[in-house]
């Protein structure tokens, strides 16, 4: 692409922060890039480009960094938005592998996301409000354990494993899973945990004495209902200079790794896998950016989203092409199609 003076000037100012954690100056600047102009002319559109606020100048320093509206500019007009091939094929991979189940293969990407571009990767699951339970599993795995399995319509699954009474007999728990697909099956997310108590007298029946297996099934549902996170290369913040010599700032941003309504108030594009991102616009973290992006598991989801949180010295380019071709990658394996590549 053609850009002008300004632009050209920029975009490097930004690369370079990115990939040193250092302010630049001109003569740096056209030593890296090999710039056919002079330092006198660099220095005139810096001293411009800051005067409109797209670079600034650190406290004790004679060099530039970007500021949020560098970067946000950047992001929509400078950036070079190819994917890196590594990171294709990385991704390929792991959806080459058919057998994998849902939450293997977005571990597994959200795994190879982070790794790739050192950043913290999260999965936010679908939004319990609009699932439905579509079915019941228990399991025993021992005489004295069982393992409770139930999936959503979206095809997201939680399972729980835990003790139980020698007392329970196999065909007891049969007619428990009978019960509970027979009165659940097709309920909102939202009231399961009301129609298991209206079932606890029906239940006692056959599980009489076994509080524990009723208790672990009512918590199952209390944890559909929230808020599904995931985190990955969470350790990545502790090699970003950003964090690792500040206290303050690593504590700040641990503190919105857990908080997804901070993370899904980012949003996502209405599109899959459009990228929405906030650049130090987070409350207590003008250090951090976050970028999100719509993905879709199954048919009835319609609420998942993998972020990509880290330093707002982030390379925007590498993670904003990433997170694109993941979440574009995730619907056609999901839905069956392939790459059209």
């Amino acid at each position: 692409m053609s850009l002008s003076r300004s632009d050209t000037i920029l975009k490097y100012i930004v690369e370079y922060f990115i990939k040193h954690a250092e302010p630049v100056g001109s003569k740096t600047l056209i030593e890296e890039y090999h710039l056919n102009y002079s330092s006198a002319t660099v220095r005139n559109e810096m001293f411009a480009l800051e005067k409109m606020g797209y670079i600034e100048k650190p406290h004790q320093s004679a060099g530039r960094v970007p500021s949020s509206k560098g970067y946000k500019y950047y992001c929509e007009y400078l950036r070079d938005k190819g994917v890196d091939e590594e990171i294709k094929n990385s991704i390929q991979l792991i959806l080459n592998k058919k057998s994998q189940s849902v939450e293997e293969t977005i571990k597994a990407s959200c795994e190879i996301l982070s790794h790739m571009t050192s950043l913290v990767s999260v999965f936010l699951g679908p939004d319990g409000k609009e699932e439905r339970l579509a079915n019941v599993q228990l399991i025993q795995v021992s005489e004295k354990t069982l393992t409770a399995i139930f999936v959503t319509d979206s095809g997201y699954v939680e399972n729980k494993t835990f003790i139980v009474s020698e007392s329970i007999k196999p065909n007891d728990l049969v007619e428990c899973v009978k019960i509970l697909n027979d009165r659940l099956v097709g309920t909102p997310i939202t009231e399961l945990v009301e129609k298991m108590e209206a079932l606890k007298p029906i239940l006692n029946d056959y599980i009489i004495n076994n509080d524990a297996l009723y208790q672990a099934i009512i918590q199952t549902f209390l944890r559909f209902a929230s808020d599904r996170l995931s985190l990955y290369g969470r350790d990545e913040l502790f090699n970003q200079p950003e964090f690792k010599n500040d206290v303050e700032k690593l504590q700040n941003v641990l503190k919105l790794l857990t908080d997804p309504k901070a993370i899904k108030g980012i949003g996502g594009g209405d599109e899959i896998g459009d990228v929405e991102i906030s650049i130090g616009d987070i409350e207590n973290n003008p250090d951090v950016s976050v970028m999100t992006a719509k993905v879709k598991i199954g048919d009835a989801d319609n609420g998942s989203t993998i972020a990509l949180i880290g330093p707002r010295r982030m390379d925007y380019d590498k993670a904003m092409s990433a997170l694109e071709y993941l979440a574009k990658m995730l619907e056609q394996y999901f839905q069956g199609e392939g790459e059209d590549e």
